[in-house]
């Protein structure tokens, strides 16, 4: 039996290994063959679940409560700006958002619990999910059987906006819900000199982008946080020529799964009427993605004291508002068992940063927060700190 320092830096290993062959959604094949070989090597059993995913478990017939730990497994096309010795080895493709280190963290968690498996009061589910960054991997993962038999279930995500040694788990939401809208705009095109001959639909496209602004200002009460963005505006003219059609994309995020509708309903209310007062006609598409993470109250409390009893007293003083406006399909889990989410800080002001964004070319990984969510995991499970 190996020591605990060993099984740490393994892990870490584990995450370069990762962080060098990053793998896009629903396409993480060599990802899962990884995961696969080290649960095989350890001895634990896992079964195949929604194709690239898995869920290994440990002490099965154990009586106590059933437990899930989660991480994900998706990269990002992103063509990564990092220097590190283990950069991605697949242009265009990068782990921007720091899923080699989820996966890296359960990893070491699942080598260490397999060697202390008797000590278990309950069983333990480990499940390694693709598909998060925008695949609705969790969703398939449910319908695949990842939570037969799970009483609650725990996850996290690193964040670089949160210093190291900082984390946030609160009652009720911490991530936001999301989705998308795109709207085809078609007017009459026509020559640049003569815009009386044409219905512009460039012109109709900047007072929809206006009036949808007034959405969250005009239309949800000061309490509610939301965002309505458009993001895109795709004209296909020059500069003598008004085009036939624009394309508006953009996106929404929520932080009360209640005012999806609504937000929703205003979309294609205000894209629809201002296209008329224009004398073009607007077809809206809205895309439903992530509703939003929603923290169980008595699960919370207790991911907050394994969080308490590993950073220290004032691990959550943070002036960060939640919930924040990106999403996760984590949400998915919580809507059908209890349990909590944490968002677990990462940036340092010696050496290395990691404060760079989620999704960002120069994004890293801070490999100090391998150990710390290790030991966390350990106490969620109900076993001792491990001696190193």
């Amino acid at each position: 039996m190996i020591g605990w320092n060993k099984a740490v830096q393994q892990a870490v290993d584990l995450r370069h290994w990762f962080h060098r062959h990053p793998e896009l959604t629903w396409q993480e094949t060599n990802t899962a063959d990884k995961i696969r070989q080290c649960l095989d090597a350890w001895q634990i059993d896992w079964k195949t679940c929604a194709t690239h995913g898995c869920v290994a478990t440990l002490a099965p017939n154990a009586k106590g409560c059933h437990l899930g730990l989660r991480a994900d497994m998706d990269a990002l096309p992103i063509l990564e700006k990092t220097s590190v010795e283990y950069c991605s080895t697949d242009l265009g493709k990068m782990h921007a958002c720091g899923h080699d280190g989820h996966m890296a963290a359960l990893l070491g968690t699942a080598y260490w619990l397999k060697q202390h498996e008797s000590e278990l009061s309950g069983p333990v589910s480990l499940i390694f999910q693709p598909a998060e960054e925008g695949g609705h991997g969790a969703k398939a993962m449910i319908e695949d059987g990842a939570l037969e038999g799970v009483d609650s279930i725990f996850g996290w995500h690193n964040w670089p906006a949160l210093p190291f040694g900082i984390a946030v788990c609160p009652d009720g939401p911490v991530m936001s819900g999301n989705g998308t809208f795109h709207v085809d705009i078609t007017g009459q095109g026509g020559h640049a000199s003569q815009p009386e001959a044409a219905r512009d639909p460039v012109l109709a496209a900047a007072a929809i982008t206006l009036n949808l602004q007034q959405i969250v200002s005009r239309r949800l009460p000061p309490q509610a946080a939301a965002v309505v963005s458009v993001t895109s505006l795709i004209a296909d003219g020059n500069p003598t020529i008004i085009p036939e059609t624009v394309r508006l994309e953009g996106g929404i995020r929520i932080s009360d799964p209640r005012w999806r509708e609504q937000i929703n309903e205003s979309i294609v209310q205000i894209c629809e009427d201002t296209a008329k007062t224009y004398g073009v006609e607007a077809q809206v598409e809205i895309r439903p993605r992530y509703d939003a993470t929603v923290n169980h109250l008595a699960e919370a409390q207790y991911y907050r004291d394994a969080l308490k009893a590993e950073l220290g007293e004032g691990f959550d003083r943070t002036d960060l508002l939640l919930p924040i406006m990106a999403s996760e399909d984590f949400s998915y889990y919580l809507q059908k068992v209890p349990g909590a989410f944490a968002l677990i800080g990462m940036s340092e002001r010696q050496g290395e940063d990691f404060g760079y964004p989620c999704h960002s070319p120069n994004y890293q990984f801070n490999d100090r927060l391998v150990e710390r969510v290790m030991k966390v995991f350990v106490r969620l499970v109900g076993l001792n700190l491990p001696k190193a």
